[in-house]
């Protein structure tokens, strides 16, 4: 058998990863919710941070066809229309909804695959800030926002990780369209880094695996080290309680009593301390599932197993996610999907461009670009 080129190589390697951020996140969702205590058989429901995720998945894919095809995007509106799709799929302010987006487009809103995906219609656990400035969409983007520091603004926001450090720019824009705390905004930018970081580090030495596999602590303190430089500025105390915890991490793994001091509620700065911590506590490619099971016992352990699990699967790729609990995932395809697709637009725009014609005629009824 003939050896695979090298582009063709670097692209599904990119995938693997890709899919272990959104799989991941999903598992550290599913399994944080359920402090740990999965059943022992059936389908794993998805949380709302999940559904969020794929919402913001597809919002930047979507967003790069328009810019593809229009030449000019504001990123950040057309993953608050990913967003407001969500919320009418969830049954919230349906006629407003209707009344703000149904009149843009040629085909019935809400439009995309995603609005076919039962799953996501489903009620998943509560997400006030985000659903609150929703239902607030005609009162202007401006005047939206909660002053909420709540944890959805960084679980829902670790997507955008893959559009690099320029995309990652944008994150706090993304934060801000629901959540108006400043903190929150900052921790959302600050993950969407580190998880960046641990899409991006150097692929492991080829050959025969050895002990626990290439750990995520290179990675995730690379990723600190690079805040002061990269998207949002970072404050002198945030960067300094990052590096705190990643040396809690080395010098004191794995303690629960320090998580949940580092961890205390649901808030986005607390999703990113408690995140990192268990993440750096287990780096090890062996160790995905005891990181997930100590993170979900946060005091809020739904968004900081989900960060978790984001940071691990995109260092380690998807093959390193438990294989039985991937397999049981409700939305484990969604997920799978829109990582790959989410990979596919940015290396190569399958509808092509305002000049170019596209290689995929469906994209666009998938992705349409408005």
């Amino acid at each position: 058998m003939s050896h695979q080129k090298d582009p063709q190589r670097q692209l599904l390697g990119q995938q693997s990863r890709v899919r272990g951020m959104m799989l991941g996140l999903a598992l550290g969702d599913t399994l944080g919710a359920a402090r740990g205590e999965l059943p022992a058989a059936g389908p794993l429901r998805a949380g709302v941070s999940t559904q969020l995720a794929c919402f913001t998945a597809e919002g930047i894919i979507r967003a790069q066809v328009r810019g593809n095809h229009k030449g000019i995007c504001h990123a950040p509106g057309v993953v608050l229309h990913a967003y407001c799709r969500w919320a009418f799929l969830q049954g919230v302010e349906t006629a407003t909804m209707r009344r703000r987006w149904a009149s843009h487009g040629s085909t019935p809103w809400p439009d995309g695959w995603l609005a076919a995906v039962p799953a996501l219609a489903e009620r998943r656990g509560s997400a006030p800030a985000t659903v609150a400035a929703l239902s607030r969409i005609e009162d202007g983007y401006e005047r939206m926002a909660t002053g909420s520091r709540g944890s959805h603004a960084l679980t829902r926001g670790l997507p955008i990780a893959v559009t690099g450090l320029g995309g990652i720019a944008q994150s706090a824009a993304v934060a801000a369209l629901t959540h108006g705390d400043a903190a929150a905004q900052s921790a959302t930018v600050h993950a969407a880094v580190l998880a960046h970081h641990c899409l991006t580090r150097p692929a492991a030495a080829p050959g025969p695996p050895s002990g626990s596999g290439a750990p995520a602590g290179p990675a995730l303190h690379a990723g600190v080290a690079a805040l002061p430089s990269a998207g949002r500025p970072v404050t002198a105390d945030e960067h300094d309680r990052l590096v705190t915890v990643l040396r809690y991490a080395q010098e004191h793994p794995a303690d629960r009593t320090r998580l949940a001091r580092l961890a205390p509620d649901a808030t986005a700065p607390s999703a990113l301390l408690g995140g990192l911590y268990a993440a750096a506590s287990f780096p090890g490619r062996t160790a995905v599932r005891a990181a997930l099971e100590f993170a979900a016992g946060a005091p809020d352990g739904a968004s900081v197993a989900c960060l978790t699990g984001a940071l691990l699967g995109a260092a380690h790729g998807a093959e390193a996610l438990p294989a039985g609990l991937v397999a049981r995932h409700e939305l484990a395809w969604v997920l799978d999907t829109l990582a790959r697709d989410l990979v596919t637009e940015l290396d190569d725009s399958p509808s092509g461009s305002e000049y170019v014609p596209g290689w995929d005629p469906h994209w666009w009824d998938r992705y349409p670009g408005w």
